[in-house]
């Protein structure tokens, strides 16, 4: 007993911890595939040997759209996780409103955190009512084009520079056996019109759209072009060449069996795990090629209210994970494998891959507002809906669509 009291006390002073033993701490996310499951691991080992707890992962199949609704019955039915990933926006407003999430302002007090984060307007949605309740760990964006470098050496073409020429060069992929554009089944398509709105309408539209929620935008010209761009992409990929998970369109990139794909920056974390090669086996066109600025949303952590009774040394491990997720060395080691950009402006990312390289260049230009910022997640997912019968129903024509997403617009809140 003598010796487990000594070695208890020396565990406590060096991990800074009200705790003199491990405790679990279960974090939900929903990073699944190669590349992020590679990522989120670094966090895990980072808290592990940090504080000597153990890190129990939950991972939840579906992305935001399928692990959104689990995440949410569990902390409302009264079996919350310790801490748990969510989409940087308003996925969680309600929770917070409820007062079902822990406020991390006396957690994070001392850290200064207006003075590191890349753009302190992301920790905008993590407040409430003065109290803090998220904090950001990245910042993704969706608006890339990514370009098989194999698909064009095939057909004996240079690889697209942007939107423009990428599409111009379908006909010979077709004629050459090559899919335009490789599509996984469920969420990935949700994002594209974001996308595209961004790069072909601008920020005036992005602005009007999802800040002013403006609904004569929706039925604007520029709103139209974006709509027709969609119409475009919806008659060159069907039903029967789509894949499982946007991982497999990372893979037929690499062999050249599709020439392209709009996703988010996280496809490079599963290119890098493939062992893909940025300028060598694939190209990445930040907004598409054409434009100065990306959207700019990401993930967050949040850590729900634990029940009454539960051991104070877990809920300090809550507080230890929540600094540790933004602390420099986590930063870097979780952000390099992930894909996306650090939330912190003080570390260094000379080593990042040259993709990270051109979102960083354009971030001085400032972060485009997206639908997660801006939308309650019942507006998103009527968009989303629309968005999935669009690509499914050829019946659906520009006109249809238009309106319908000026109707949601007019009625989002």
């Amino acid at each position: 007993m003598k010796k487990f009291a000594v070695v208890a006390a020396m565990a406590t002073a060096f991990l800074g911890s009200t705790s003199a033993y491990a405790v679990d701490l279960e974090v939900t996310h929903w990073w699944t595939s190669a590349g992020e499951a590679a990522a989120i691991a670094e966090f895990a080992k980072v808290f592990e040997e940090e504080t000597g707890n153990n890190w129990v992962d939950s991972a939840l199949a579906g992305s935001g759209t399928g692990a959104n609704p689990v995440i949410i019955s569990r902390i409302i039915g009264g079996d919350p996780m310790g801490a748990t990933q969510m989409n940087t926006g308003r996925d969680a407003e309600e929770l917070i409103q409820a007062g079902l999430m822990r406020d991390l302002t006396d957690v994070v007090a001392d850290m200064d955190l207006d003075s590191f984060y890349v753009d302190p307007k992301l920790l905008d949605n993590c407040r409430y009512e003065g109290g803090l309740y998220c904090l950001p760990i990245n910042i993704h964006s969706w608006d890339w084009l990514w370009l098989s470098t194999a698909a064009y050496e095939k057909i004996g073409q240079p690889v697209p520079t942007n939107w423009d020429e990428y599409v111009a060069s379908w006909p010979a992929l077709q004629e050459a056996g090559i899919l335009p554009f490789g599509l996984a089944t469920g969420w990935p398509f949700s994002g594209i019109p974001g996308v595209l709105m961004s790069a072909l309408g601008g920020p005036e539209l992005i602005n009007r759209v999802y800040v002013d929620k403006d609904p004569e935008a929706v039925r604007s010209p520029e709103f139209r072009r974006v709509v027709e761009a969609l119409d475009s992409l919806r008659q060159v990929v069907s039903p029967e060449t789509m894949v499982p998970s946007f991982g497999d369109v990372g893979t037929q990139l690499l062999e050249g069996t599709a020439a392209g794909n709009i996703h988010g920056d996280w496809l490079a974390g599963d290119l890098q795990v493939a062992g893909g090669v940025p300028g060598e086996d694939y190209e990445c066109l930040p907004a598409l090629g054409l434009g100065q600025q990306l959207g700019g949303g990401g993930d967050s952590f949040y850590f729900p209210k634990l029940p009454e009774g539960t051991d104070p040394a877990v809920i300090e491990a809550q507080a230890q994970l929540a600094r540790i997720l933004i602390s420099p060395e986590a930063q870097l080691k979780f952000n390099m494998v992930k894909g996306s950009m650090p939330i912190r402006t003080d570390i260094d990312l000379s080593q990042a891959n040259p993709c990270m390289q051109k979102a960083l260049a354009l971030l001085p230009n400032g972060l485009l507002p997206t639908g997660d910022s801006n939308l309650s997640s019942d507006a998103q997912q009527q968009t989303q809906d629309l968005n999935t019968e669009f690509l499914d129903d050829d019946s659906i024509t520009i006109d249809d669509y238009v309106e319908r997403y000026a109707s949601i617009i007019e009625s989002a809140d």
